[in-house]
This record gives C-alpha cells, sequence and structure tokens, in this order.
C-alpha cells in the first residue's frame, strides 16, 4: 500500500500549561478535544534532534559510546545532537553534530529517515542521516560533561545489526539507523547490479 502514512490531526486544545521549564525541554500538560470528550496528557515539549549513521568505505559505522544517566547506562550511539540553533536546517546540524562528536566531514550527507522516539511521551522527531565520504574535521572538538570520556568505535554495520537482534545495544536512534542504512545498501546493491 503506497499511501500508508503517519496523518496530522488538528485537534482543538482548550488548555496547555508549562508544568516545568527544563534547559533542554519543557514539560507540558495539555486539554485537547477529541471524539466525543476532553482529554487531558502531559508530555515533553522536545526541540527535536539529528543523528547520523557515519559509514566508512569499509561499511563500517562510527558508533560512540556515552554515559546517559536516565538509564543509568553508558550507551552505544550514533552521533546525535539537538535542533537548538534557531533556523538551521537539520541537515546542517547534522553536519555539525558529526565534526562535534566525532571529529569527522562527510562529502555526503543524505537523510535516511524521520522517527518519533516516543510519541505517547513526547513531541521529539529526530532526523536521521547517512553520512559518507569520510574526512577528519579541521580540528578537534573540545568535549565535556557526559561527552569528555566519549569512546568512538568503528564496527561492521552488520557486527552493529548482530549486537542490537542479541540485545546487547538498544539506543532506539542507533536501532533505526543501523537498520535503515543497511536497507538503503541493500537497495543500492539492488539496483546496481
Amino acid at each position: 500500500m503506497t499511501s500508508l502514512r503517519d496523518e496530522p490531526v488538528e485537534v482543538e486544545i482548550v488548555t496547555s500549561d508549562l508544568v516545568y521549564e527544563g534547559r533542554v525541554w519543557d514539560v507540558r500538560n495539555d486539554t485537547f478535544r477529541y471524539g466525543e470528550g476532553e482529554i487531558t496528557r502531559q508530555y515533553v515539549a522536545h526541540p527535536g534532534a539529528v543523528a547520523v549513521v557515519a559509514l566508512d568505505d569499509e561499511e563500517r559505522v562510527a558508533l560512540i559510546q556515552q554515559y546517559r544517566h536516565p538509564i543509568r547506562h553508558r550507551d552505544w550511539e550514533i552521533p546525535a545532537g539537538l535542533l537548538d540553533v534557531e533556523g538551521e536546517p537539520p541537515i546542517d546540524t547534522a553536519r555539525r553534530e558529526l565534526a562535534e562528536e566525532v571529529d569527522l566531514v562527510a562529502g555526503s550527507m543524505e537523510p535516511l529517515l524521520s522517527i518519533y522516539t516516543t510519541p505517547g511521551g513526547n513531541d521529539e522527531v529526530v532526523h536521521l542521516f547517512l553520512a559518507r565520504e569520510l574526512s577528519p574535521a579541521p580540528s578537534a572538538h573540545a568535549r565535556e560533561q557526559e561527552e569528555a570520556d566519549i569512546r568512538l568505535e568503528w564496527v561492521a554495520l552488520d557486527e552493529a545489526i548482530d549486537a542490537v537482534l542479541a540485545g546487547r545495544m538498544r539506543n532506539g536512534i542507533l536501532v533505526a539507523g543501523v537498520f535503515a542504512a543497511a536497507e538503503r545498501l541493500r537497495r543500492e546493491e539492488r539496483a546496481g547490479g
């Protein structure tokens, strides 16, 4: 079914209150009309983000490991960052984050997919990009806080997928990114051969 897609819905917002204003995101309490009545929901209002599947010429993906306090893990991720520069297009944010998190520049950066991370609890959308033709950034980026001890590993794309399927890596953005990149490569190979 080629027309299968998420559908935007306009609802009447009865009230919308800021419950908590945070440094990165806020918590809102909305009451809205839906169906025959009114519903109240709290959610995280998020600025959105980007993430980058950076593939080298050997089809290895750049994975980073860093501490994430809410889950109390140093999880494996792909380079990512917030859409926190007013007016900056997501692709430019992706280029910036690739340089900031792993000191790389991409000769080719193309949209891969966009995902809602937790649509029942926040409005975050993450735009994922596929970066290829990689080279070192002109200078290394200074890192602090959780980023101070980022660990970078180049991992074969198939090995990353195996780790996801075995439950050893559970970051949702990484999962979506590596599977989408693998499918993109499979389709390119099929179209070329």
